[in-house]
């Protein structure tokens, strides 16, 4: 069956003559536009594309495909639309672990004023997030600014709200110099190779903050556990609705003035049909951290 999604990614290669070119302009890995294009050929029966030359050229068949398909989108593109509530109808909106708990806050919070819309939440890592908004998978998610280093041309990154980074300690810690404490306890750390963890790395490095591991852990859940048992210290972004200041079992210091901090955005689509919700969820989750 063709999709007018189908059409626009043809359009795309056929404009570009490269199939990575055309994944780059609609927002799909290199992949899906082949299956695209694969698909695209086994509807119409008809062999569009010369695939032995180094650059991607169209047949005489797909040349009067192309034709064809810039004549549909553009009657598709003149077509009367009745403006849709940008606040109504499904939507799939990803998060890190560590955000999912603010983000389900502000979705419930929008959801209250807007009975009609449909929200999916999933967690996964920041690069496995962006890669799911560049296939179409999710309309946008929010991740760690790390996530947004090289973004491909079609996506796109707006900062939301910055979390100081701390240090967490347990109640039962004496002391309130950072480095006598990360000195003196065993050192619960973030995971190196995620976002966060590389976030963190830099800061405590830029401060001269070399404390021994104890423990690495991907799970600042965990680790915060961990910490209120006494177990050891870390150096974490303090959590937007975290709470962590009113645990008895907790200690949150400052590790630096001023803080290093870790920036939570989102990733979304240059060209979207429901930026004015991304926008207003933006916002919520703003106003949750003030």
């Amino acid at each position: 069956m063709i999709s007018l999604r189908m059409l626009r990614t043809f359009q795309a290669v056929a404009r570009s003559g490269s199939f990575a070119a055309a994944a780059e302009r609609v927002a799909l890995t290199q992949a899906a536009v082949s299956q695209q294009m694969r698909a695209f050929e086994q509807a119409t029966g008809r062999e569009l594309f010369d695939r032995r030359a180094r650059r991607i050229a169209l047949t005489r068949e797909g040349r009067d495909t192309q034709e064809k398909v810039e004549q549909i989108l553009a009657l598709v593109h003149a077509l009367p639309a009745r403006p849709a509530d940008p606040m109504s109808g499904s939507v799939s909106i990803g998060a890190v672990v560590s955000v999912i708990g603010a983000l389900s806050l502000a979705v419930a919070e929008l959801k209250q004023r807007h009975a009609a819309l449909e929200v999916r939440l999933s967690s996964a890592r920041s690069a496995e997030l962006v890669q799911m908004v560049r296939d179409e998978e999710l309309d946008f998610a929010v991740v760690v600014g790390d996530a947004a280093i090289g973004l491909p041309e079609a996506l796109a990154w707006t900062p939301i709200y910055d979390e100081p980074l701390v240090l967490l300690a347990s109640s039962a810690t004496s002391g309130q110099d950072p480095r006598d404490i990360l000195r003196a306890r065993p050192f619960l750390r973030f995971d190196l190779p995620v976002p966060t963890g590389a976030v963190v790395d830099r800061a405590m490095r830029a401060l001269g903050l070399l404390p021994a591991e104890y423990l690495v852990l991907n799970s600042i859940e965990t680790i915060v556990s961990l910490v209120a048992g006494d177990v050891g210290v870390s150096v974490l972004p303090e959590l937007q609705r975290g709470h962590w200041r009113e645990n008895p079992r907790l200690r949150v210091l400052p590790l630096s003035d001023p803080p290093y901090v870790r920036t939570v955005g989102m990733i979304h689509r240059r060209t979207h049909p429901r930026s004015a919700l991304a926008g207003a969820l933006a916002a919520r989750l703003r106003a949750g951290g003030e």
